[in-house]
């Protein structure tokens, strides 16, 4: 790839890391009310648009994020009684988490309270645009994961450290 093509992904990529500052911004302040931090929404969020219990690695996974940064999230959220931990019938340590009903109602909440947001992006990008970026975010999220696969241990990236 020339310069060019190098410059474009540098750009997408630094764009990417300003707009995910963005949201985490409005995130705080948006489910604030709600009695939530981005990183709590994260984690509800993650269980609740999951078909199943999920455990902390399995969160972490999916999010790309640390397994000790989204367990310390979750041993805040059950502390607020937001989600339980219950037996994993598929594995003798690794706990299942369940949203409460608490946990559910802070999540649809915090989840209307950021539709006037998502209205304002929808309204000033498009909603075709909005799922080509989708798209090509997760085309990119791919061709990482194909890259690191392919690479020795030594090569594979550092996880991100803080959620919390």
């Amino acid at each position: 790839m020339g310069d060019n093509g190098e410059l474009t992904v540098r750009d997408l990529a630094l764009a990417v890391f300003e707009t995910n500052g963005r949201l985490v911004d409005a995130g705080n302040e948006l489910v604030r009310p709600a009695g939530l931090t981005t990183a709590w929404w994260q984690v509800l969020g993650a269980l609740g648009y999951s078909p199943h219990p999920l455990p902390v690695s399995h969160i972490a996974r999916n999010m790309g994020l640390t397994r000790q940064a989204v367990q310390r999230v979750v041993d805040l959220l059950v502390g607020h009684g937001l989600v339980v931990m219950e037996a994993n019938p598929h594995h003798q340590r690794a706990k299942l988490i369940v949203l409460t009903p608490a946990g559910r109602d802070a999540l649809i909440r915090a989840e209307q309270a950021v539709v006037p947001i998502d209205t304002a992006i929808l309204d000033h990008v498009g909603a075709d645009r909005v799922a080509i970026a989708v798209a090509v975010l997760r085309e990119m999220n791919d061709a990482m994961t194909n890259y690191f696969a392919s690479q020795s241990p030594a090569a594979k990236p550092i996880e991100q450290e803080e959620l919390a």
